[in-house]
């Protein structure tokens, strides 16, 4: 009799031994799971805004609208107004990130252009200079740098300035191409312009079909 109690009481143990394990083992890899998650979520978060982004609204907004263009794209300038349209009817409740999404040929001039901007304070205006010019400085899809800059001065632009901040920032720009490219491949965008509401893609292109995420997240 008391054989058989020591028995039971063996395999207690061992049941509750196996029971903490199997807890502990849960939890263990919860936490794992939970890190991992979380890790994965600021590596998203990384690749939709990085600290030279261009941010249009309040930092605290509630939506967060991340944009992958091209400035010679052409649907890009096509759906700006409409993005302007969005941000101002929603104001202070969306803030828009600009990323560069060269794909067109000699694209990255374009952006060389703007980077340089931004230190005369002239992005949004040289942007939407060149979204109005597009016919100008685009042959069959491919930039023309001369014409681009012949027809710049329009844009109340320093050239002068420009011109050297250009060329002193060659390979800072070359790096920013460089990370909104990567950044994009991540994200699988693979067209411009490609846009994140909240970090949620825009599965199927269209203007509703934005709005209606922009809708459903605010």
């Amino acid at each position: 009799m008391e054989f058989c109690m020591q028995n039971k009481k063996i395999v207690f143990i061992a049941i509750i031994s196996i029971v903490v394990v199997f807890i502990a083992g849960a939890y263990i890899y919860k936490q794992n799971e939970s890190a991992s998650y979380n890790a994965m979520l600021e590596q998203k978060a990384s690749n939709l805004q990085k600290e030279h982004s261009i941010v249009l609204g309040k930092k605290e907004a509630k939506v967060q609208l991340v944009e992958f263009f091209d400035p010679a794209c052409g649907t890009c300038a096509q759906f700006h107004p409409y993005v302007k349209k969005i941000m101002k009817e929603n104001e202070g409740d969306i803030k828009l990130v600009l990323r560069y999404a060269p794909f067109h040929e000699n694209s990255d001039f374009a952006v060389r252009v703007l980077e340089a901007s931004r230190k005369q304070d002239k992005f949004m205006d040289t942007l939407e200079f060149m979204f109005a010019t597009q016919k100008y400085w685009i042959e069959h899809h491919v930039v023309n740098p001369k014409m681009l800059w012949r027809i710049l001065p329009k844009a109340g632009l320093d050239m002068e300035k420009l011109s050297a901040d250009i060329e002193n920032d060659s390979q800072k720009v070359t790096d920013i191409i460089n990370q909104d490219l990567n950044d994009a491949k991540e994200l699988g965008a693979t067209k411009t312009p490609s846009y994140f509401v909240n970090g949620k893609p825009l599965e199927t292109f269209g203007l509703d079909n934005l709005m209606n995420l922009i809708k459903s997240e605010l």
